[in-house]
């Protein structure tokens, strides 16, 4: 089986982070978040997968390659000169996608799901798509993917096959087609898509589209299943300086399921220090409150003070005095002396409020 992971987007509200990495390519812990994906992916039986890019392609290629070769992943890279969107992205790995099931991730999420269970629910299923959806999560505005009482999808962001307006994201049960007594329960749709070929035949020939929005609308139009498997496990879309911390923060503190991703799992590939804390070969520290992570040739002057939630980077330098709590210092960064840092992201120069 083969899988594609949408790594083309833009990262706008992450940036300035997005003006150096693409999205899935960020540091989290010691290993770029599509990483992550790839060991999922890989502990499925997946043995080749696909990427789009589009922002920095060069740099996410080279570091989705990096990945791949650590996991003995072949690797299928397509370029997009003009994003193309969901549905776009997909078409364009279409021959890659083609020989039979496949799975897609957005690359911008970190999910602990148990993927071998998704695909048996699918193939029972027999539709031609299946959206791995969760409960909706509170204070979100995400658009609702709306199920029947068999589980298969009448309803994406308030429009169903009829083209009627629908229910909003987190509503109540609504009613299903005019005339119909059947409800219809919100959920909320986690990036996770797993596709018969026959879905190709409904996307455009060219040109940018939404695979939720307009392609599975055409395919249910003209009669054909998508199903909703509702999933368990820890997700995370990292969209922001603060989801991108409170993502690390879990991590920390044992609040993601590590056995989804085998032994690529950053809190067991590395020895936990004599503290409440974990360190690559070469990095160094010593009065630390933790829970924290120290990548490979960081400096931490032994004066400085790590609190709880702190990540620190390839090579950056904590000097004397500094304090740190529940922050992340990104790769070659170094702070002033007596910098104190709290609820923020720290890369070069730059100071990323990231309030929990």
């Amino acid at each position: 089986m083969r899988a594609m992971v949408l790594c083309a987007g833009l990262g706008s509200r992450l940036r300035p982070l997005t003006e150096h990495w693409p999205k899935p390519a960020l540091p989290l812990l010691g290993r770029p978040l599509v990483e992550y994906t790839f060991a999922l992916l890989s502990g499925a039986g997946v043995r080749e997968v696909g990427i789009n890019t589009h922002h920095l392609p060069e740099t996410m290629a080279q570091v989705a390659g990096q990945s791949c070769a650590r996991l003995g992943l072949s690797l299928t890279v397509v370029n997009e000169p003009v994003i193309q969107g969901t549905g776009g992205g997909i078409r364009g790995l279409r021959a890659f996608l083609s020989g039979g099931t496949s799975v897609v991730f957005n690359g911008d999420v970190l999910f602990a799901l148990d993927l071998p269970r998704v695909l048996e629910a699918h193939r029972a299923s027999g539709a031609l798509a299946s959206m791995v959806l969760l409960p909706m999560p509170a204070n979100e505005t995400y658009a609702a993917v709306e199920l029947d009482a068999a589980g298969d999808v009448r309803r994406i962001a308030g429009r169903g096959p009829t083209g009627a307006a629908g229910s909003k994201a987190g509503a109540a049960p609504s009613e299903g087609r005019p005339g119909s007594p059947e409800r219809l329960t919100p959920w909320h749709f986690t990036g996770v898509h797993v596709l018969e070929p026959g879905l190709f035949d409904f996307m455009k020939a060219e040109g940018p589209e939404d695979i939720n929005r307009e392609v599975y609308l055409r395919a249910l139009e003209a009669g054909q299943r998508v199903h909703g498997i509702v999933a368990e496990g820890y997700w995370s879309d990292l969209g922001t300086p603060s989801r991108y911390l409170a993502t690390v923060r879990d991590l920390l503190y044992g609040q993601v399921a590590a056995a989804p991703f085998g032994d690529r799992w950053p809190l067991t590939a590395q020895a936990k220090g004599a503290g409440n804390f974990w360190s690559e070969a070469g990095a160094n520290a010593e009065k630390v409150a933790g829970p924290a992570y120290f990548e490979a040739g960081c400096e931490i002057s032994p004066t400085a003070r790590i609190g709880a939630s702190v990540s620190v980077g390839r090579r950056a330098r904590i000097p004397a005095g500094a304090r740190l709590n529940r922050s992340v210092v990104f790769d070659d960064t170094t702070l002033k002396e007596g910098e104190v840092l709290l609820e923020t992201l720290a890369w070069r120069e730059h100071r990323i409020p990231a309030p929990l």
